[in-house]
């Protein structure tokens, strides 16, 4: 039997605000974010989860938190797989996109933005109000192919955020 398929879904670190009339997609991370992405990327590494894929949103303040995740987790930068269609995706995109994913990876990083992500979440069964800045959802799916993701399929892994206390 092949492996169950985990999906950790990790919200952008904190974006800078510094340049108001920035283009929305070009913002980088703040102080805070830059802080926070290594931090959860070091607990991503403590729980042991090391993923056969890394997928981003190709926005700026997406792909630093995803290359901080990688440097991290030891996972070459050129590994990472960019994904425009992440960028504003409603959660039918992002499940969409998920769902195309290759079987022989097991662990998915999904680096994106919220609502869509709130929404999806909420969607596969995880009850939050707000995915924080640098938050990650994790969910274990109870079947080997990434194309029947779906509320039935998905269970809740873990839910963790800067703030939280380990």
């Amino acid at each position: 039997m092949a492996q169950r398929k985990k999906l950790i879904l990790v919200r952008h670190a904190k974006s800078s605000w510094d340049n108001p009339w920035l283009n929305d997609h070009d913002r980088p991370l703040a102080k805070r974010g830059l802080d926070d992405a290594p931090k959860m990327a070091n607990r991503l590494k403590k729980k042991g989860i090391y993923p056969d894929l890394m997928l981003s949103s190709t926005a700026l303040r997406a792909a630093e938190t995803a290359k901080i995740t990688a440097k991290i987790l030891e996972v070459p930068e050129d590994d990472i797989s960019w994904e425009k269609g992440l960028f504003h995706a409603s959660p039918h995109q992002i499940l969409k996109i998920i769902r195309m994913q290759k079987d022989s990876v097991n662990t998915l990083l999904v680096f994106g933005h919220n609502p869509g992500f709130n929404d999806l979440i909420t969607y596969l069964g995880g009850e939050l109000d707000n995915l924080p800045t640098s938050g990650q959802f994790g969910f274990k799916l109870k079947t080997e192919h990434w194309a029947e993701l779906k509320p039935e399929t998905a269970e809740i892994w873990f839910f963790d955020f800067p703030k939280k206390k380990s």
